[in-house]
């Protein structure tokens, strides 16, 4: 299976995934921490809608600043539905879609490079990156999100597995 077709077909388990813990968050909660030093709720869901898009990032680009002059337009925008936070899945999702369609193999072997200030936090083989920056990342964020979910009295859904609230 050549890189391109393993990562749609990995993006499209992580739009299901993704879906299925967004569409539990309940409204009304985006300022909950479980902790002082946690993220709230509210941008935690909306990280985790939107994450998907840095594919198209990664795709467009060599390399990001995290701390770089343009890095404030690939903050997550916090949003107060779960309409929003579906309709924020599907641009991210789409974004993705399209800029895995547009690439090839020699693209996503080449170097992709993360950086803080201007100093390197990470590279490698773009695809690889793709697979720990997003798709890792994602289930990550995506796992905090189903302790929110459950501190909130929310049904966690099942999604590597079965859960305390649902079957396979």
């Amino acid at each position: 299976m050549e890189l391109k077709s393993y990562l749609l077909a990995q993006l499209d388990r992580e739009i299901a995934l993704t879906r299925k813990a967004i569409e539990r968050v309940p409204e009304g909660h985006n300022d909950f921490k479980p902790h002082e030093r946690s993220m709230p709720l509210g941008y935690l869901s909306s990280l985790v809608a939107g994450m998907l898009a840095w594919i198209d990032l990664m795709i467009e680009r060599d390399e990001y600043d995290i701390q770089g002059p343009d890095s404030r337009k690939f903050s997550p925008v916090v949003v107060s539905t779960r309409a929003e936070l579906s309709a924020s899945l599907d641009r991210s999702a789409a974004m993705a879609r399209r800029a895995l369609e547009s690439t090839n193999e020699e693209h996503l072997l080449a170097p992709w490079t993360l950086k803080l200030a201007g100093n390197t936090v990470d590279q490698g083989p773009r695809h690889l990156m793709i697979a720990d920056a997003v798709f890792s990342h994602l289930a990550h964020h995506r796992g905090q999100l189903t302790v929110y979910l459950r501190l909130n009295e929310a049904p966690v859904p099942s999604l590597y597995g079965p859960s305390a609230d649902e079957r396979y």
